[in-house]
């Protein structure tokens, strides 16, 4: 039996590390051989839980004799790392949203900043696995990508793909995330007594706003549409997506869920429901993403379902990491229940 793969977690004390160091640790084929601050020079800040590793100061050249390396680091932080990384041979996985857009122009335009190391652009991967597959394997660099594009990529590609729906067609997204989606730092939006038994959309620009939620470019890009509309809400819960999507076609219900149905028939961690809808309990802690139907005058609805930390971040990015590093695509993950 081969060694397991030495892996180092970067940015070890937010949210999206702290689940990658669970599933790590519990992953047949790794080892967790570095759990980290995200800077150097910078203090790391330790988690209070007494069960989680303690997260050590940034050592690249230490880092450098692993084998993979994921980047739960913050936007802007993670290109730099990853240049210097990818030199000294990882395969690397990148967490935050510096290479989803596809260009730094896209990048500057979205985020308000010039990017750190554009010429990443033309090496890294978006790993959506389950459209990226064999890309992903041939590899050294994935974007992984964000949890709301994740919950809607997945059940609007193949209908793109297959025809039924057109970049002219007309698709409004209504998704909703658990607070934990908000990262780790407090906030007022996040704050318990502002989260709990309570509910609201954001990122939506109204008079005195800016522009809309960043996942929308990162969404449109890989939908290949500017006709698909986006309004986050904050769900008062800690983890999990579920997004409605309201899409305006002539195509029969029967003919959408066919293509669904069809294009995911062999994947391990998607699943398209017969009947009924999907809802948040069934793919928690889980690397599922649950996708139903319906239809309102109107519109086709399709509802999917992830979990933001699992399939939406760290569960994602360990899938991407099996392929680059040969491991079995599941290993370590939790595929979920049957539709």
């Amino acid at each position: 039996m081969s060694a397991p793969a030495k892996i180092a977690v970067i940015g070890g004390s937010g949210i999206a590390g702290r689940e990658l160091q669970g599933l790590v640790e519990r992953h047949p084929g790794f080892e967790l051989d570095a759990l980290t601050s995200g800077a150097v020079g910078r203090a790391p800040r330790q988690a209070a839980s007494p069960v989680d590793a303690p997260i050590q100061p940034l050592d690249l050249e230490r880092i450098a004799e692993c084998d993979g390396a994921f980047l739960a680091t913050p936007h802007g932080a993670s290109a730099a790392l990853a240049e210097t990384l990818l030199d000294a041979g990882l395969a690397i996985v990148d967490l935050s949203a510096d290479l989803r857009l596809g260009s730094a122009d896209r990048y500057t335009r979205t985020y308000g900043a010039e990017h750190p190391a554009p010429a990443l652009f033309d090496t890294a991967v978006y790993g959506l696995t389950e459209h990226a597959r064999d890309r992903v394997r041939e590899t050294r660099l994935v974007s992984n990508p964000g949890c709301y594009p994740t919950s809607i990529l997945l059940p609007l590609l193949p209908l793109y793909s297959g025809g039924l729906i057109g970049p002219e067609t007309s698709v409004l997204c209504d998704s909703k995330s658990g607070a934990s989606g908000a990262g780790a730092a407090a906030t007022d939006t996040t704050h318990f007594g502002n989260v709990h038994d309570n509910f609201k959309a954001y990122g939506l620009p109204t008079v005195a706003e800016g522009s809309p939620h960043r996942h929308l470019s990162e969404i449109q890009l890989h939908a290949g549409s500017d006709a698909i509309g986006f309004v986050p809400h904050l769900l008062p819960v800690w983890r999990g997506i579920l997004s409605t999507i309201y899409v305006r076609t002539d195509s029969h219900l029967d003919a959408l869920r066919d293509c669904l149905r069809d294009a995911y028939a062999d994947e391990p961690f998607v699943q398209v429901f017969a009947d009924g809808l999907p809802e948040l309990s069934r793919v928690q802690h889980t690397n599922a993403c649950h996708i139903g139907l319906g239809h309102t005058p109107g519109a086709i609805v399709i509802v999917s379902c992830i979990d933001n930390l699992q399939k939406g971040a760290a569960g994602q990015a360990v899938q991407n990491m099996n392929l680059m590093l040969g491991q079995q695509e599941t290993a370590g993950l939790a595929t979920g229940g049957t539709a």
